[in-house]
């Protein structure tokens, strides 16, 4: 990984950190199972995955229908899906005992830490303040594996981009992936789109803004889903495994032009 440098006697330096994960555990599984009388617990036939089955709020597509969904709830996920798609899956309803057993298995294979990497900006930062972005003003100490000590400030891949780029903003589909999700920046499209990250009925999404009528059809065919939410249309990029493929697809046809600090 290259080493950004924002300002002279400044650097971003990419470090790697460990986190360790917390999955739903299976007492939390059949708890919330036992708390909803509405609750069934599954197992997929096909892949032996467990999940429970809970309610989730209801959307409005864009032909006025109302469309019931239901969230599975898995050891390191939450997904909603439509009710009547669950007719064409491979879920169907569990004994408790075969439901603790895939549960287990699946939890299992989780690794106990997660590896992510860090971007600080050290040196001598009082010059450049007011430059860094205003959320995370924390100073972190760090020492690496091969004793390296880091002083500086964390900063996102989106900001350090945007630093060291003379000729606009340089950044991958997966960069900008992790951006959205990190919910710090708001990234601007060509033709004045806008994409964020938004909390719809409780869950985050990605959503994109500024889109004209013209648009929609358009944006629909790359992946995009249209939901009618309080009587206004909305688009979203799916947060499934094919959201960073359909976000690239996006960025094709509307290349990146700015990445903005959303507390401004």
């Amino acid at each position: 990984m290259s080493i950004p440098r924002p300002a002279p006697k400044h650097k971003s330096s990419p470090s790697a950190a460990a986190s360790a994960i917390r999955p739903f555990t299976l007492a939390e599984a059949l708890s919330r199972a036992d708390d909803d009388p509405r609750a069934m617990l599954l197992v997929n036939t096909q892949s032996g995955r467990a999940a429970v089955q809970v309610p989730a709020p209801s959307v409005m597509l864009d032909d006025g229908e109302v469309e019931r969904r239901i969230r599975l709830l898995r050891p390191m996920e939450r997904s909603a899906i439509p009710l009547a798609m669950m007719g064409q899956t491979h879920w169907e309803e569990s004994t408790r005992t075969t439901f603790s057993q895939s549960w287990e298995k699946e939890l299992a294979d989780v690794p106990m830490f997660t590896d992510s990497d860090l971007h600080i900006v050290t040196g001598l930062l009082l010059p450049i303040w007011k430059r860094l972005p205003e959320e995370s003003m924390r100073v972190y100490r760090l020492q690496s594996d091969a004793g390296e000590r880091i002083i500086g400030r964390l900063v996102t891949p989106a900001w350090v981009a945007q630093a060291v780029s003379a000729d606009g903003v340089a950044l991958a589909p997966a960069e900008v992936w992790t951006a959205l999700l990190d919910g710090r920046s708001i990234l601007e499209l060509r033709d004045g789109l806008q994409l964020r990250r938004a909390k719809v009925m409780g869950a985050f999404r990605v959503e994109l803004t500024g889109f004209t009528d013209g648009m929609v059809e358009r944006l629909k065919a790359m992946g995009l889903i249209s939901e009618i939410i309080a009587w206004k249309l909305r688009l979203f990029v799916p947060t499934a495994a094919n959201g960073p493929a359909i976000l690239g697809a996006l960025m094709e046809r509307y290349p990146l032009v700015r990445i903005a600090d959303r507390a401004a």
